[in-house]
């Protein structure tokens, strides 16, 4: 059995060790809302973030996650608009950052038409296989019928 005083000095050996790590945690920092000109920059500002992607999130656009690279990323938006970016010039600078999925809605290059009719061949193909089991039974069926009518009960 083990005595309390063992258990005591383990209890306390742990708590000393314990105590230093958390001394490297750093606390969640709460950014501060972006202090806009006027409403027109206000609402560019949220219709850009809504249409790109957290890069860590991945399910959550910009305006949405609170990912400290969303933080950063809502920032670097905001810079590039007040330095007179376009949109598409905005987009652009994050899509050459961090590639086409930063963007909710992928342009239609060579590099993504699976993407965009990836789904619709797989459906087509899918149409076409069915198609062909229902001709095969259909088929089946009609040459039972004829065998069972030649047939003399």
């Amino acid at each position: 059995m083990i005595s309390p005083k063992r258990i005591a000095v383990v209890a306390t050996l742990f708590l000393a060790l314990l105590v230093p790590a958390t001394s490297f945690a750093q606390a969640g920092s709460t950014a501060a809302p972006p202090q806009f000109n006027d409403t027109t920059e206000a609402e560019r500002f949220h219709a850009l973030t809504e249409e790109l992607r957290c890069v860590k999130c991945q399910n959550q656009s910009l305006a949405d996650s609170n990912a400290q690279i969303a933080q950063d990323l809502r920032q670097e938006v905001l810079d590039l608009m007040r330095q007179g970016k376009t949109d598409a010039e905005v987009k652009q600078y994050l899509v050459a950052r961090y590639g086409e999925f930063v963007l909710y809605r992928p342009r239609v290059e060579p590099t993504t038409w699976l993407l965009w009719f990836g789904p619709a061949v797989l459906l087509l193909i899918g149409g076409f296989v069915v198609a062909g089991i229902v001709r095969r039974r259909s088929g089946n069926r009609q040459s039972a019928a004829v065998a069972d009518e030649d047939q003399e009960w």
